[in-house]
C-alpha cells in the first residue's frame, strides 16, 4: 500500500477474483500496509554530502536543510531520542550517532557519511518509537483493503503486542493478521507478538537495516522456528531472487537462500521487487516454483523436517492432529482430509508437516483463501456437509476429480462433531477414495 491507491487496489483484487473464477481454485490476497515510514526532510539544491566525524543536527525547522542540518518532520521521534542512540539514513547507507537530544532536536556525529537527498528513510534502532504501527494512512488502507475483500493484511514495522491488539480491534476478524517482524523491538518479544499474530513475516529487507546483516540468518530461523512451534504460517520475504530484476536466472547464491528457507519448513517464500517492478516476473515467479518443488523432492528434506517436530500442545486438536500425522506416515495414506468451518484444525495438521498431501475441505471460500498461505494445504470449496460419511464421500470425489490420487487409496479423515462447529476437533476415520454413486 505504499504504492498502490485505493482504486488500483479495488482493480487490483477485482482483476484476481476474476483469475481466481477461471481457475475454479481459491486464490490468497495480501495487503502490505505501509506502517510509519520515517523520512528526513528537503534540502537546499535537493542533496547534500555528509562527511564522517561531521557534525549535523535534525530539528523541527521547515527551512531546506544543508549540510549541518535538516528537518525530521516527525516531532515524537525527536522527543524519544537519547544520547548514544543510532540513526540510520537511506536503508541504512549512512549512520548518524545522537550526542544530544531534546524535543525540538538532536545533534548527531556522523559515523558513516555519503551522499543524502531528499526524503530519504530513516531507521531508530535503538529507539522505541512512541507511536502505533498503523499510522492514519495505515487506517484508511486497511479499511479500503477489507471493503475490497483481501485475504490477509501485513503489518509493517511491528514493535510490541499492542500493536497486534490495536489492528485486531479494526480487522474484525475480516482478513488475518500477518505481522512484519523488521525491527529489534520486535525480536525482543517475538513470542508475545506471535501469540496475537495469525502468521509473521520474516521481513528481511528493513530486519537487515536495522540489525547487523550477520545476524539476520539466525534470526530468520529463530522467527521460523518459533512461528511452527506455535502453529502460526510464517512467510519469508525480501531479495529472494534480487537479481532477477534484471537478469532472466538467478544467482546460485539466490537459489540456495530460497531453498534454506524451504528446507527450513517456511510456510510460503514471497517475492517483491522481482516481481512487482522486473524485468522478469513470470521467470522469478517459476525459478521459486521450481526451487520449492525440487527441495521438497530432495532426500534431506524429510529428515530436516522431523528433526524440527515439537511435541503436540495439551489440546485435543493438536494430539489427534499429531495422531493423524503418524498414522498417515505409518500407512502411507493418499491424503489426511480436513473437514473446516474455521480452519483451525487445518492450521493444527500443517504444524506437523505430515508426509501425506493435507486436504482441507470448506464450505467457506474466506477460510480457503485464507488458507493459501499455510504450508502443505490444498484449500477446495465443497457444499455443506451434514455427516462424516458425507465428508468422506465427498473427499473422494475432489481426490479423484482433481487427480489427486485413485479410487481405493486411504484417505484419513480428521474433522469435529458435530460438523460447522469451529474450534472442535475430536476424531479420526481411516476411509478409502471412492469416486460418487453412479459414476
Amino acid at each position: 500500500m505504499s504504492h498502490t491507491s485505493h482504486d488500483m487496489l479495488r482493480t487490483l483484487v477485482r482483476d484476481i477474483r476474476g483469475i481466481e473464477a477461471g481457475l475454479n481454485t481459491a486464490i490468497t490476497i495480501l495487503a502490505d500496509l505501509q506502517g510509519p515510514k520515517l523520512r528526513v526532510g528537503m534540502f537546499e539544491g535537493d542533496r547534500i554530502h555528509l562527511e564522517n566525524g561531521a557534525a549535523f543536527r535534525l530539528d523541527s525547522d521547515e527551512t531546506p536543510g544543508d549540510g549541518t542540518r535538516v528537518q525530521l518532520p516527525h516531532p515524537p521521534i525527536l522527543h524519544a531520542l537519547k544520547a548514544g542512540d543510532r540513526l540510520l539514513l537511506d536503508d541504512g547507507k549512512i549512520t548518524l550517532r545522537v550526542t544530544e537530544a531534546s524535543d525540538t532536536e538532536a545533534d548527531t556525529v556522523v559515523v558513516q557519511g555519503g551522499p543524502l537527498s531528499n526524503r530519504k528513510g530513516v531507521s531508530c534502532p535503538d529507539t522505541l518509537l512512541p507511536m502505533g504501527a498503523l499510522t492514519e494512512k495505515d487506517h484508511a488502507d486497511l479499511t479500503a483493503a477489507l471493503d475490497a475483500g483481501v485475504d490477509w493484511l501485513a503489518l509493517s514495522f511491528i514493535q510490541r503486542p499492542e500493536d497486534m491488539a490495536e489492528a485486531r480491534k479494526l480487522a474484525r476478524g475480516k482478513a488475518g493478521l500477518m505481522a512484519k517482524i523488521e525491527k529489534p523491538q520486535a525480536i525482543d518479544r517475538l513470542d508475545d507478538i506471535i501469540e496475537l499474530s495469525d502468521a509473521v513475516m520474516v521481513a528481511r529487507g528493513d530486519l537487515g537495516v536495522e540489525m547487523p546483516l550477520d545476524t539476520v540468518p539466525g534470526l530468520q530461523k529463530r522467527i521460523t522456528r518459533a512461528a511452527r512451534k506455535a502453529g502460526k504460517p510464517v512467510v519469508v520475504a525480501t531479495q529472494m531472487l534480487e537479481s532477477m530484476i534484471e537478469a532472466p536466472v538467478p544467482t546460485r547464491a539466490e537459489v540456495s537462500d530460497v531453498a534454506t528457507a524451504v528446507f527450513e519448513g517456511a510456510d510460503a517464500v514471497m517475492l517483491s521487487a522481482e516481481s512487482a517492478a522486473g524485468q522478469f516476473p513470470a521467470e522469478a515467479v517459476s525459478t521459486m516454483d521450481q526451487v520449492a518443488r525440487t527441495v521438497e523432492q530432495d532426500d534431506h528434506y524429510r529428515s530436516i523436517l522431523d528433526a524440527q517436530r515439537y511435541e503436540p500442545e495439551p489440546t485435543g486438536a493438536d494430539a489427534l492432529s499429531a495422531a493423524a500425522s503418524q498414522i498417515g506416515e505409518t500407512l502411507n495414506v493418499r491424503a489426511i482430509v480436513c473437514y473446516t468451518a474455521a480452519g483451525s484444525t487445518a492450521l493444527r495438521i500443517a504444524r506437523e508437516r505430515p508426509s501425506a498431501d493435507i486436504l482441507v475441505l470448506t464450505p467457506n471460500v474466506d477460510i480457503a483463501r485464507r488458507l493459501g498461505v499455510t504450508w502443505g494445504i490444498n484449500a477446495l470449496v465443497v457444499p455443506e456437509c451434514v455427516t462424516v460419511d458425507e465428508v468422506i464421500a465427498e473427499a473422494g470425489r475432489v481426490i479423484i476429480d482433481y487427480e489427486l490420487g485413485r479410487t481405493g487409496d486411504r484417505i484419513l479423515t480428521i474433522g469435529g462433531l458435530p460438523l460447522q462447529t469451529p474450534g472442535v476437533t475430536n476424531f479420526i476415520r481411516l476411509a478409502f477414495a471412492r469416486p460418487p454413486e453412479g459414476r
